[in-house]
């Protein structure tokens, strides 16, 4: 029997099973999913104060669809033979679906970088909650003022002090300037102190050194710079981009027998850019990598990668959040307004579970538009 290996448990492994699992129909055709967890992580939720609730059973949602789920982790891809090493077992393959995702880059030569938090991954982000929980007012310094350090710092703001520390001169450099001035105003309402071009040279205990030459009190310190596409890329391609992520074509495929998606994959998004590291982007790269690798086994004609528009949306905690739309990151919805948009953004990513219809129709979705704002009906905003 013909089979369909997926590496990975996040977004895009699940929806690459999902994927394969549409395509495959009644055929004879075996899909395994190898992930060491039992839980897809919703990991855009990782910021907030309950990270175990960011968490849904992958047997609820692979069982019912006849996707297996070996509980393992790949450390080998033999491309030549065909072959994956999981926990040490060799598994064959007709199709892969690299979808290993990515994880937080570490600080190299940092004194006291074992003193660090992150919200990367699960484990990391109960870490810092337990570590916090049923503190009032403490201090907390948070490194990169990008996303991830934007909603880790407005979220730490509702029960604390954060000081939020980054290299460039603005905040939110990654976002560019379209949301530039609610993302200001939002910090101002909560009152989260900002010291720009500057970095942690040390991390202590019940402290943070900083490069200009300060000390500042810090019960924890989150680390929130940089993301990189899992090493196993490595083992598919040697022409990685600069996130490490594998170059594919319109299908997805990299090689003759591998297709490649979410972090791991540097798809284009459409002329002029490349898909985001992001769930909006790993959910339809999932979907349509695994029915790609199903549909090449059965003679089924390929899918094209073909996503729903760019937009963000950024919680703001207590400030509310802003939502943008178009890679200038127009602002569509800001404060309360654009907490309303997160929340539905936080619902939709969540997959359906049990119901194998509900799953498969799901996959069957790539691009895909939601009314935003009920005050809008022409603005949409995509369900991961």
């Amino acid at each position: 029997m013909a089979r369909v290996v997926i590496i990975g448990g996040g977004f895009a492994g699940v929806w690459g099973a999902a994927g394969a699992a549409l395509a495959r129909g009644d055929a004879d055709l075996r899909i395994t999913l190898i992930a060491p967890n039992g839980h897809l992580v919703l990991r855009p939720r990782l910021y907030e104060p309950e990270p175990d609730l960011a968490q849904v059973e992958l047997s609820r949602i692979l069982g019912p669809i006849g996707v297996e789920h070996l509980r393992a982790s790949v450390s080998t891809i033999d491309t030549d033979r065909r072959v994956v090493v999981a926990d040490g077992e060799e598994i064959g393959y007709d199709r892969l679906v690299l979808a290993a995702g990515s994880k937080l880059v570490q600080p190299q030569g940092l004194p006291g970088a074992e003193r660090l938090f992150d919200i990367d991954t699960l484990d990391g982000a109960r870490r810092l909650a337990d570590h916090l929980r049923d503190r009032e007012d403490y201090s907390a310094v948070v490194v990169g003022a990008g996303f991830v350090g934007l909603e880790a710092a407005t979220a730490l703001a509702a029960r604390g002090r954060v000081l939020l520390v980054d290299r460039s001169e603005v905040i939110g450099a990654p976002l560019g300037p379209g949301p530039r001035e609610e993302i200001e105003s939002a910090l101002d309402k909560l009152g989260v102190e900002r010291r720009l071009a500057t970095t942690v040279t040390e991390v202590g205990d019940g402290y943070a050194a900083l490069s200009d030459g300060t000390r500042v009190e810090a019960d924890a310190v989150v680390w929130s710079v940089g993301m990189r596409a899992s090493e196993l890329t490595r083992q598919v391609s040697g022409e990685l981009d600069h996130l490490g992520r594998v170059p594919v074509d319109q299908w997805l495929r990299a090689l003759p027998e591998v297709f490649v998606a979410g972090d791991t994959a540097a798809a284009a998004f459409d002329a002029e850019h490349t898909v985001m590291q992001a769930c909006q982007h790993a959910t339809p790269l999932g979907k349509v990598a695994g029915y790609n690798a199903a549909a090449d086994l059965l003679d089924v004609p390929l899918r094209d990668f073909t996503p729903g528009p760019y937009v963000t949306c950024l919680d703001l905690g207590g400030a509310g959040a802003v939502f943008t739309r178009g890679w200038d990151r127009r602002v569509m919805a800001s404060g309360a307004d654009g907490a309303v948009v997160k929340k539905r953004i936080n619902h939709h990513i969540q997959p359906p579970v049990d119901d194998p219809v509900k799953i498969l129709a799901a996959a069957d979705r790539v691009y895909l538009e939601l009314p935003f704002f009920p005050r809008d009906e022409e603005a949409a905003a995509p369900a991961a």
